[in-house]
């Protein structure tokens, strides 16, 4: 299945387009249970509870977890400087890149200086690094204690930098969209942030610790296959809310511009994190550790919280989609460019 990955998510993609219809009652399912009585009538929406994709994120994130080695991460304190620096660059990156594409997006002809776009690649900017990072890194040759460090730190401090960077977005977005990332980093970014990220993760290195030798020397591999499997059925569910509201609705000029501003941010994070890693003179391992931490944001993360929280504005989860895309592509292209170049071989530097 790891080997087939990504041609399994394009089979997601295609089935949000094909059979959108259980992906979008998938997505509002956790909603309906919670219905209650208010005077004389009932009241639910967004955010009143759990949903089946903020449920299958947990799942993830606590597979994901479980699988960390925490042991190892003492290690890092004996050379903090690239732990620092590294997680520094995952959440300031985002906002610096964003205060950036919102001066060049001014120039868009629509009314709202492109505050969609902006407002979808807030929600990635603004999320953790990746989990996925730690298999491309160890593909790659990298640091994995330090990628792993990167991961974790990002996640711990989320309760804290989602707000500020969904603010900060709010500031430099218009209209409704404005508005909507000023609530949602009020009233839902850190709790989001604590209940949707961060306690999945901590209740997965808790489990790790509690463990004996022998489960973990079997690799975990049902939980790995069952976690593999949500995270396609999570790609599925929260494609259909971009995605079947683009084939219901086309509009071919939307979809290339969500595309591009996606492509635009995820390959300045990339090129950004590399040419922090160099500015340092980080060895080999470590540049492909924090050139990945800056590049990968978790995308299922962001998608759900859109999904959720900011269901009124469908065509918002179109970068975000564009971007989970787009980063695997390059996370495959530094593993390319770290492990064939023997260049980059023999020297042990970016």
């Amino acid at each position: 299945m790891r080997k087939r990955l990504t041609w399994c998510m394009v089979a997601a993609y295609i089935a949000a387009v094909l059979v959108p219809g259980p992906g979008r009652w998938a997505r509002t399912a956790g909603w309906a249970a919670l219905t209650f009585q208010h005077g004389h009538g009932q009241v639910h929406g967004p955010g009143t509870g759990p949903t089946l994709p903020s449920l299958l994120l947990a799942y993830v994130l606590f597979t994901a977890a479980l699988q960390v080695p925490a042991r190892e991460l003492p290690t890092l304190l004996r050379r903090p400087v690239p732990l620092l620096v590294g997680t520094a660059a995952a959440v300031g990156v985002p906002v610096a890149l964003l205060f950036l594409l919102s001066r060049a997006f001014a120039w868009l002809p629509d009314s709202d200086g492109g505050s969609g776009l902006l407002t979808g690649l807030a929600l990635i900017g603004a999320m953790p690094v990746a989990g996925g990072a730690t298999v491309w890194g160890g593909r790659a040759g990298g640091n994995q204690t330090l990628v792993v460090g990167l991961v974790l730190s990002s996640t711990i401090l989320s309760p804290l930098t989602i707000p500020l960077t969904l603010l900060s977005a709010a500031a430099v977005t218009r209209g409704g969209y404005s508005t909507a990332l000023g609530h949602l980093a009020g009233t839902g970014g850190g709790l989001f942030a604590v209940a949707g990220v961060v306690a999945p993760c901590l209740g997965g290195l808790a489990v790790r610790g509690l463990l004996p030798r022998r489960m973990l020397a079997g690799d975990l591999a049902w939980p790995k296959v069952a976690a593999l499997a949500a995270a396609l059925l999570l790609t599925y569910t929260n494609a259909t809310g971009g995605l079947g509201d683009m084939v219901s609705h086309p509009d071919p000029l939307l979809f290339v511009a969500a595309a591009g501003a996606a492509a635009l941010m995820c390959g300045a994070s990339f090129g950004l994190g590399w040419c922090l890693a160099r500015a340092l003179r980080s060895n080999r391992r470590d540049a492909i550790a924090i050139t990945l931490a800056t590049g990968m944001n978790n995308s299922s993360a962001s998608a759900v919280l859109a999904t959720d929280r900011l269901a009124d504005h469908p065509h918002v989860l179109l970068p975000v989609l564009a971007y989970s895309v787009l980063q695997k592509v390059l996370a495959g292209l530094v593993d390319t460019a770290f492990t064939r170049s023997p260049r980059a071989q023999q020297s042990g530097a970016p």
